[in-house]
């Protein structure tokens, strides 16, 4: 009698196993088992088990092509669903076929089992193997739909509620308790210490150090320490949670009169503006983009300055703010100030520009380059590839709990009562602000080493954002090289692969609207593409999210650094500003730990974690693969001791871009 052994794992998450009969049945080129009941001494399906059947057909069923999963009730007792890992199956000729399976089964589902080798469409041969690649593709796209937050901006996904998704796309029991733990224990204490509610004003900087109460780290506390000295007002334009904005400057902006007088004294003796921008010492950060957006109701008018800050990277390595004008338009109304004003002055201009800052570093740089693009990706992935695929194998660890947290996430941050939108910005505003970014957005500006060359910032000291992310992108590249010229060895293939064409269509149409000029590909024509896009994929839902992300808590807690929203207007002239101007434009009680709590949820430590590069579920089935996730395993170690060496130097350590510290996805 033939035999073939069936390897069956259930998942070790919480209630994965389960107490039905699971019936199985292998097909193969010659033909198909009966339908096999799976059923040993004792309990055959528990949480984290892994047992072995024997199945024995009458003959060999040739090259085995699927196997089919059913699940019938036991005795009377209701539904417990059951997560299947996966299946291996040892053939009689002694071949070890892996099935994974990863997802949650029910009673009456059809679950059908690709194994093997990861194929491309055009390499089917077999016409069971052809029609259930159609067939699984076509019932992913009645499942993923693509829905429209709001005109302009990327396409989301058409589940209206995080419960509707798919179990195994939701976040883990563990994870569901472990958000609720920190929201209930973060609203205990700030109850407990009067702070939560309340429409107080703050009475002076020191009170607001009652905030670190619920959580104190090293940062945090640098950070409140230091928040007003100018060093570190440049340092954060580079290392905190935007570094993403400021470019060099060869040429004032016309609309930006600074004169050599007004900026002389904090140049280095002896020099000029004009010969420091030369030298390239002069940056600039500029928030037009921001200019005319109207600011939400409130009982008060509320306020946001469209500036621009002019930087001087000393010759100490410190990069220096030296100028800012609040508004675009310079007039009599709207000074520029200096670092030798009266102290207040310059700092509540500093403060100013960095509320503008934070605003559109959250909405922009974090919610909508990352998150929302993250969800265009992995839907269009779920649409595109059937799970046989090199690039779904591929991708679809990336996209880890990312439609979950989406969809949880944005009305609770973009809703009426949503976080951001209780900034100087409501809901309205801070989509137009979002609209603006994706018109201007380009395939380049995603591209790490790109973005760096075209804002001038190669050579820059101290910044080591750039330094660790030109690092981490040239390690994640080499990974997807390896990848995917293996599957591809040619262009023919690549321009052959109408599912890999059908994906990149989809990005572009739904991701990037359609628009030309934004670089994105609308097909691929050679490996190269294809490498430089799913590089620049895996880049922004892992390394650059958690760039933007990791740091909220540690340089955004303190809401002076970071205030969302400015109760009183700017200053128009110089020498009327004092502390109790200060505290009253600035949030007030309640609003700052309302904002702190949102940090502390968001970059918490949560033990459900799968890091970058880190591979729990068994895709793939072949051993070349299997050896370069290895190898990427082993060049993120690599980068992550050099970081940790660095940093151990370092007054203010930047571990964002730490593998050993990053998500393989955005699930938070």
């Amino acid at each position: 009698m033939t035999e073939y052994k069936v390897q069956v794992t259930t998942g070790d998450m919480t209630h994965a196993g389960t107490r039905d009969y699971i019936h199985v049945t292998l097909f193969g080129t010659e033909g198909e088992t009966e339908r096999t009941n799976l059923d040993k001494w004792g309990k055959d399906f528990a949480t984290g088990m892994t047992r072995i059947y024997t199945v024995e057909p009458k003959a060999s069923l040739g090259k085995l092509l699927l196997v089919k999963l059913e699940k019938d009730p036991y005795l009377l007792l209701p539904e417990n669903e059951w997560f299947c890992s996966n299946i291996v199956v040892t053939t009689p000729e002694g071949d070890r076929i892996l099935f994974p399976c990863n997802r949650w089964v029910s009673r009456g589902e059809l679950v059908e089992l690709r194994g093997g080798r990861a194929m491309k469409v055009f390499e089917e041969e077999h016409p069971l193997l052809i029609d259930h690649r159609k067939l699984e593709v076509m019932l992913r796209q009645k499942l993923f739909k693509w829905g429209v937050y709001a005109a302009g901006l990327p396409h989301m996904n058409n589940f209206k509620d995080s419960s509707n998704l798919p179990d195994e796309l939701r976040f883990s029991l563990s994870k569901n308790v472990e958000l609720a733990s920190v929201k209930v224990n973060t609203a205990i204490k700030l109850k407990f210490t009067g702070l939560a509610d309340s429409t107080d004003q703050w009475q002076s900087i020191e009170a607001m150090k009652k905030v670190f109460l619920c959580n104190k780290t090293p940062i945090a506390e640098y950070v409140s320490e230091h928040w007003s000295e100018d060093d570190f007002f440049g340092f954060q334009f580079l290392n905190a949670t935007n570094p993403n904005v400021i470019q060099r400057c060869s040429e004032l902006p016309s609309n930006f009169p600074v004169t050599e007088e007004m900026v002389k004294p904090f140049l280095q003796p002896g020099s000029s503006l004009q010969r420091e921008m030369e030298k390239g010492n002069i940056f600039l950060r500029d928030y037009k983009r921001m200019d005319g957006l109207p600011t939400r109701k409130y009982d008060q008018p509320l306020h946001l300055t469209a500036g621009l800050c002019l930087f001087y990277m000393n010759p100490e390595n410190k990069l220096m703010p030296i100028a800012i004008q609040l508004h675009q338009q310079p007039s009599e109304q709207n000074p520029i100030f200096l670092p030798s004003d009266p102290e207040n002055d310059w700092l509540l201009a500093k403060m100013f520009l960095k509320n503008a800052d934070v605003i559109e570093y959250e909405t922009v740089y974090h919610l909508m380059m990352t998150h929302f693009l993250a969800e265009a990706f992995a839907v269009a992935t779920l649409r595109s590839f059937p799970v046989i695929h090199p690039l779904y194998k591929l991708l679809i660890p990336h996209f880890r709990y990312t439609l979950q947290i989406n969809t949880t996430g944005r009305p609770l941050l973009m809703g009426p009562d949503g976080v951001l939108s209780q900034s100087s910005l409501g809901t309205e505003s801070l989509t137009e602000l979002m609209r603006r970014a994706q018109s201007e957005m380009t395939y380049s500006s995603l591209c790490l080493p790109e973005d760096i060359a075209a804002r001038g910032l190669e050579s820059i000291p101290n910044f080591y954002y750039r330094d660790d992310g030109v690092k981490l992108w040239g390690i994640i590249s080499s990974f997807v090289k390896a990848m995917v010229e293996h599957y591809y060895p040619s262009d023919t293939e690549v321009q052959k692969d109408s599912e890999l064409q059908a994906w990149i269509k989809e990005i572009y149409t739904h991701c990037f609207l359609g628009d030309k000029k934004s670089g994105i590909p609308t097909s691929f024509q050679t490996v190269e593409e294809v490498i430089k896009f799913v590089t620049m994929v895996i880049f922004r839902v892992s390394a650059q999210h958690a760039a933007v992300n990791n740091g909220q808590y540690e340089y955004n807690a303190w809401t002076p650094n970071s205030p969302l929203l400015m109760r009183k207007p700017p200053p128009t002239t110089k020498g009327k500003s004092s502390m109790k101007t200060i505290l009253e434009t600035l949030p007030n009680v309640g609003e700052t730990v309302n904002f702190m709590s949102l940090g502390l949820l968001l970059t918490s430590p949560y033990s459900d974690v799968v890091l970058l590069g880190t591979y729990p579920v068994e895709r793939f089935d072949e051993p070349a693969p299997k050896k370069m996730i290895k190898e990427f395993q082993a060049n993120l170690t690599d980068l992550s001791e050099v970081i940790a060496k660095r940093n151990s130097k370092l007054v203010v350590p930047y571990n964002y871009l730490n593998p050993a510290q990053m998500e393989n996805s955005i699930a938070i």
